[in-house]
């Protein structure tokens, strides 16, 4: 009856049809999403391998940096080495070569020349008990070795203070020039020497942790350096403006009659007796230098007192090594 008539077949078919082309379009949908998806996902690895190209390339050039700036940091170390050499050759042979770079003295020159041979092997003792403090506080040495070594440092500091001393009888302009130093450590000279609150300024850094009664003890000996260096500093200043108006005074006229030379000969004899007071200048600001040093050792505990001398010591080591790199450098 009507179950089986043809128009129930032919409306059957047509909706087979209809579901097949919906079928094949779903399939072209999704074969186009997942083409899209297949795009997109292979211009992410694209910039993924540009960025990791880019990367490496940063790494690598990061990588030339490095070994170029070691191998200019041992190209440096290598010319110090050498001029180090140089100089202790030179000292073997009896010959001290200036640390200005430009001048080489026979040891057997005036007194300015046997203090800077002096002070030379002063500083190669220095170095030697710096080195034994050093490797004494690395190997945690007890506080009773290593007072030893600390105060033996404190007493090689008082040697130096004499041979100045010796120095400035014989040319206290070579102290005052500072020409027995490194050109780097002229630059902070004082009266032929450190300042001694400018250095506390720089170890009480470098000393923590400290008590309070320390730091108040430190602060109190950095103020009353600053005080007597101040007070140094206007002696000087004073004693030259004495001195140029005592070579200024005085007739300008010819020096051929015998007033004028009596005249002349006056004013050098009263500059020559206000010129003899500079060692006396000289002569305490090493007892102010001296004073500090003994100072603060008494503060600090033994270890503190250990550090303290090895910061003292590579401050000023690095200011040599500055100085050697630059008479080293190229010239153009």
């Amino acid at each position: 009856m009507g179950d089986g008539s043809p128009m129930t077949d032919i409306s059957s078919d047509a909706d087979t049809d209809e579901r097949n082309k919906q079928f094949e379009r779903g399939q072209l949908v999704g074969q186009a999403a997942s083409d899209s998806s297949e795009r997109s996902k292979e211009t992410r690895d694209q910039k993924s391998l540009r960025r990791l190209a880019q990367n490496r390339e940063a790494a690598r050039k990061s990588r030339l940096r490095k070994k170029a700036y070691v191998q200019q940091l041992e190209s440096s170390r290598l010319k110090l080495t050498q001029l180090e050499q140089e100089l202790q050759r030179a000292r073997q042979q009896g010959i001290f070569v200036s640390s200005t770079g430009d001048k080489t003295h026979s040891t057997g020159g005036n007194g300015a020349m046997a203090f800077d041979v002096e002070y030379s092997r002063w500083l190669e003792e220095h170095n030697r008990q710096i080195n034994e403090l050093r490797a004494a506080c690395s190997a945690h040495a007890g506080d009773t070795e290593l007072r030893v070594v600390v105060d033996g440092v404190v007493t090689h500091y008082e040697d130096i203070f004499r041979l100045k001393g010796n120095a400035a009888k014989n040319d206290v302009f070579h102290l005052l020039s500072g020409m027995w130093k490194s050109p780097a450590e002229r630059c902070f000279l004082w009266l032929g020497g450190f300042r001694s609150s400018e250095l506390l300024k720089l170890l009480s850094h470098q000393l923590e942790p400290l008590t309070d009664q320390q730091l108040a003890a430190i602060q109190n000996l950095q103020e009353s350096s600053q005080q007597a260096e101040d007070a140094l500093s206007q002696g000087m200043e004073a004693l030259q403006q004495s001195l140029a108006e005592t070579l200024s005074s005085g007739s300008l006229g010819s020096s051929g009659s015998s007033g004028n030379v009596a005249s002349y000969m006056g004013q050098m004899a009263m500059a020559m007796g206000k010129l003899g007071t500079l060692e006396g200048f000289i002569r305490q600001a090493d007892n102010l230098r001296q004073q500090t040093l003994q100072q603060m050792h008494r503060i600090l505990t033994t270890r503190q007192s250990a550090r303290a001398l090895l910061a003292i010591n590579d401050y000023f080591s690095r200011l040599r090594a500055l100085s050697s790199l630059w008479l080293a450098r190229p010239k153009e």
